[in-house]
């Protein structure tokens, strides 16, 4: 489904994940204050506009609340992504998602309301990217730049049929190594493992395959 993100500062992070979002189809509007980031940028998302985001006069005239995703991609200045994201969810941004330079940056931006905070060192941009538009794909962890693995929200479609049934590897190319299960996990399913209401596959696969796991309840 298609998506409208707009994603504040174009430092390396930022405009990795603005341009990631807008080659997988979705609607980007990339914004920075800095007027050559903006001229760089404006080829690769939708919309690129030069802005103080710290203003919040500024932020509605973006018509900020309209977007399903904002990201706080400002670079070193603590406070100011502090106060944007304080800002965006006063003004009822659906999802907002910041960036933090520590750990305890992440906690404050927590507590001050971010959905989710994401660290630029251990997150690349792309990574965050295909997380932000996954609806059944909670955690991955990439292995290569085509395969990972990846914890998988059952469709619907699948409870009550057993794996062989369901014969994934066949139909999708991916193998299922585990199920978790409430608060157990069963490693090395077999195919008689019956799929139950609420499981959580651990597969690994090729990402545009674990990704078409997406379309199966739509």
């Amino acid at each position: 489904m298609k998506k409208t993100f707009a994603v504040f500062g174009m430092g390396r992070f930022g405009s990795s994940l603005a341009t990631t979002l807008y080659r997988m189809g979705h609607e980007v509007l990339a914004v920075d204050n800095d007027e050559k980031k903006v001229e760089d940028i404006v080829q690769n998302v939708t919309h690129a506009v030069k802005a103080d985001v710290t203003d919040e006069q500024a932020l509605r005239e973006l018509g900020i609340r309209n977007f399903d995703v904002v990201v706080v991609a400002i670079g070193k200045d603590m406070q100011s992504s502090i106060l944007v994201t304080v800002m965006l969810k006063d003004m009822g941004v659906k999802k907002v998602v910041s960036k933090a330079r520590t750990e305890l940056h992440g906690k404050v931006l927590q507590r001050v309301g971010a959905d989710r905070v994401v660290f630029p060192e251990r997150d690349m941009g792309e990574r965050v990217a295909r997380a932000l538009v996954s609806k059944n794909i909670m955690e991955q962890i990439n292995l290569s730049p085509d395969y990972s693995i990846a914890e998988v929200i059952v469709p619907k479609q699948y409870t009550g049929k057993t794996l062989q049934e369901l014969d994934i590897r066949k139909e999708l190319g991916i193998n299922v190594l585990a199920i978790r299960r409430d608060n157990d996990i069963i490693i090395s399913p077999g195919a008689n493992t019956e799929i139950k209401d609420n499981d959580i596959l651990v597969a690994i696969g090729r990402y545009e395959k674990l990704e078409k796991l997406e379309d199966i309840d739509s």
